[in-house]
């Protein structure tokens, strides 16, 4: 569990120098060099994830609340939801007229979707500490960059566009969800 609780805190730290440490982030790029700044956060990302993935591993499972009998069945079309919501935010959509922040928003609710479907230690720790995570740094940016513009409207077919490509998406990790983290997302 303390692999997987460290890799999470490298991970918020790594994300919420941008957002939250400004100053400390500009001293450190007056000391390192914006290139050598970027490589040590792109460092700390990556062992922030092998350390997630080793400590998923090797945390034994322990019930700590009995996860609701319905929420397997919402967990599916909300892990749809924030696969839109991620693949929305990469290019032009409407979505992005209404959300601000369309990743971190899927994120949140591919959060959600988990902590519905799972009661144990491990799922509380990684899908609690990532949404918690997504929350906290949505106002922090609309902090930092100040009021934003709203996109200009765009055709209904890109949208539809970026719905078959979560659908595709979608359908891809659900059959490979056994085989890359040991479950399946079949709320059956």
């Amino acid at each position: 569990m303390e692999l997987l609780v460290l890799g999470l805190a490298l991970w918020w730290i790594a994300h919420l120098q941008k957002s939250a440490g400004a100053p400390l982030r500009q001293k450190l790029i007056g000391a390192l060099g914006d290139n050598a700044f970027r490589g040590v956060i792109s460092l700390l990302l990556v062992i922030s994830l092998v350390l997630i993935v080793v400590g998923w591993r090797f945390t034994t499972p322990v019930a700590v609340y009995d996860a609701p009998s319905w929420g397997s069945a919402v967990a599916t079309p909300l892990v749809l939801l924030a696969l839109y919501l991620f693949v929305a935010s990469s290019t032009a959509s409407n979505v992005k007229r209404l959300l601000r922040h369309p990743q971190l928003m899927g994120l949140a609710v591919w959060a959600l979707a988990h902590l519905l479907s799972n009661g144990d230690n491990r799922s509380l720790v990684l899908f609690g500490g990532l949404g918690l995570w997504a929350l906290v740094e949505m106002p922090l940016i609309n902090r930092r960059d100040g009021p934003r513009e709203q996109p200009e409207p765009v055709p209904l077919a890109a949208d539809l566009k970026l719905v078959a490509i979560a659908l595709v998406a979608f359908v891809v990790l659900y059959l490979v969800h056994p085989y890359l983290f040991g479950s399946s997302p079949s709320p059956l």
